[in-house]
């Protein structure tokens, strides 16, 4: 009967695998990480022939594409100073250096080689890669401190700079990916010190493995930080020692990036977080209840449909220009031309929202000139998604406009519009999702959004209720379409619902929609 004999390491060295070899009792066996079987064909190796014994008969072969460990143990090495690191580190951490090699050994024996005529790494000795590299030279608790590394040769060229001499532990990781199994083997051995201080890269895979150390060892984590060089070693061989051992002593407490606690990162909070930064409504009822759009927050305009909250959010958008901010707007329910005659229109003070009008009183020479004022400064982006774009790309697209192009408002309407789903119970969990990302996107960004969002009859954002209750700012409107008075008809009733910043909230004011210029204004 065949047994499978699984999790064994691959017999072709420059694998490296330690767990990926699968081999069975007849002979034959296959790496699941180079992907190659063995034997093949053309290759059994006698180095091996005793774990992994091959059916009488197959040819033996050599092959010099494929590195034994028979052949590397005929070869002899030495501590050798390399890459500044001197002899006397290479013998204290028991590197040796071989003609075509250089080895790392860890603690239960296995090694790590790398090759020196190019930048390969391989593996021998049943290397597991659940340990650090150096940790059986350093007794638990030996020093206050213990420093952390990405690489052997960052490990040596810190012990050097700090001429550690064994007082002050340095370790590296096998790898920027450690296993969960590293952690679990060694967590006792790191508890055992004070301090624990990371000399990594400053990249995504530095940053990612300080977050990972920083989380299991909560208030122990101290980073070096690697301005001028990339690693310990840069900073070895550019002579620069002392100052590693400057920047060494004085690293600060690390927490991860989602994470305040030490004084300086409350300190960096107060003194790099801006007021309150808002622009002012140009509604002053309004402007007294919130101060004006707040950037860094999601504000939401609701009423019923046909009330007018798109003619409030466009006097809003004319209100930027005016005061010459960068925005970009979007009204899904209206043409990419009518969106801007409605701006003209502010401009001008006539109802210019239609080419038979702007013909009617002959005023095409006035609109192009109301254009080029609008536009010449470039801080008006007209923006629109195509069908089937939804959520992420509107999310692209805000982060866009606030970093690529300095936007500090985004107005879009209406939300509901932005996503479909086949059911209401769909609609709704997509819009509440999207209400999250843009409550988070305005603050991560600190730009503005602004939305309109219609209601249903009970006066809560139509389809999902969460949009109300991510937002920051919530404006009511109303406005009584059948009142006998024409004024009253054409008077749109401003209230705060909601008002996160500033408190306030109540009613703030009235707008009346001007029927001959088409734009409102506010009633005093």
């Amino acid at each position: 009967m065949t047994q499978e004999i699984a999790h064994q390491p691959c017999p072709y060295v420059e694998c490296g695998s330690s767990d990926a070899f699968s081999f069975n009792t007849k002979g034959y066996g296959k790496c699941h990480s180079c992907h190659r079987s063995y034997p093949s064909k053309y290759q059994k190796f006698q180095w091996v022939a005793e774990k992994y014994p091959v059916p009488q008969g197959t040819t033996m072969t050599s092959n010099v594409n494929y590195i034994s460990e028979r052949i590397e143990t005929n070869q002899k090495g030495s501590y050798t100073a390399m890459r500044g690191i001197s002899q006397k580190t290479m013998e204290d951490y028991g590197v040796l250096t071989y003609p075509d090699r250089q080895e790392y050994i860890y603690p239960s024996g296995g090694a790590k080689v790398r090759k020196l005529d190019e930048k390969v790494f391989y593996t021998k000795n049943n290397f597991k890669g659940d340990e650090l590299f150096g940790m059986n030279l350093f007794t638990a608790g030996s020093s206050k401190m213990v420093t952390i590394t990405e690489g052997e040769l960052d490990a040596l060229s810190v012990a050097q700079m700090l001429k550690s001499n064994y007082t002050n532990p340095v370790v590296s990781l096998p790898s920027a990916t450690p296993s969960k199994k590293l952690w679990e083997n060694c967590s006792d051995w790191l508890n055992s010190f004070e301090k624990i201080v990371l000399s990594v890269d400053n990249d995504e895979a530095g940053n990612a493995v300080a977050d990972k150390i920083a989380k299991l060892f909560p208030n122990k984590v101290y980073r070096v930080p690697h301005d001028r060089f990339k690693d310990a070693n840069e900073f070895l061989t550019n002579k620069a020692g002392a100052e590693f051992k400057t920047a060494w002593w004085n690293a600060k407490k690390y927490t991860p990036e989602n994470v305040l606690n030490s004084t300086q990162d409350f300190i960096s909070l107060y003194k790099d977080t801006p007021d309150h930064q808002y622009i002012p409504t140009g509604i002053q009822a309004l402007d007294d209840k919130i101060l004006g759009l707040m950037q860094g927050h999601f504000t939401v305009i609701k009423a019923p449909t046909g009330i007018g909250k798109t003619e409030v959010m466009r006097f809003l958008e004319y209100n930027m220009l005016q005061h010459k901010v960068p925005f970009a707007a979007w009204h899904l329910e209206e043409t990419k031309l009518r969106s801007l005659l409605g701006l003209v229109s502010y401009e001008l003070g006539d109802n210019l929202t239609r080419r038979d009008l702007i013909a009617e009183k002959n005023a095409d020479d006035a609109v192009m000139g109301a254009i080029e004022r609008i536009t010449k400064d470039e801080l008006f982006y007209q923006f629109y998604l195509s069908d089937g774009q939804g959520a992420d790309a509107l999310c692209d697209q805000i982060r866009y406009f606030s970093q690529a192009c300095g936007c500090k408002f985004v107005f879009f309407e209406p939300i509901q519009d932005v996503v479909s789903g086949s059911s209401e119970e769909g609609k709704e969990q997509m819009l509440a999702d999207l209400s999250v990302r843009l409550s988070k996107l305005s603050a991560e960004l600190n730009v503005g959004i602004v939305t309109i969002a219609h209601t249903n009859d009970n006066g809560d954002p139509k389809y999902c209720k969460m949009i109300g209750q991510r937002a920051s700012v919530i404006i009511d409107l109303s406005r009584d379409k059948e009142a006998d008075d024409l004024e009253e008809r054409n008077t749109t009733h401003i209230s705060v619902q909601k008002n996160r910043p500033c408190s306030e909230e109540g009613f703030a004011g009235m707008m009346r929609f001007n029927t001959e210029t088409f734009t409102l204004r506010e009633v005093i």
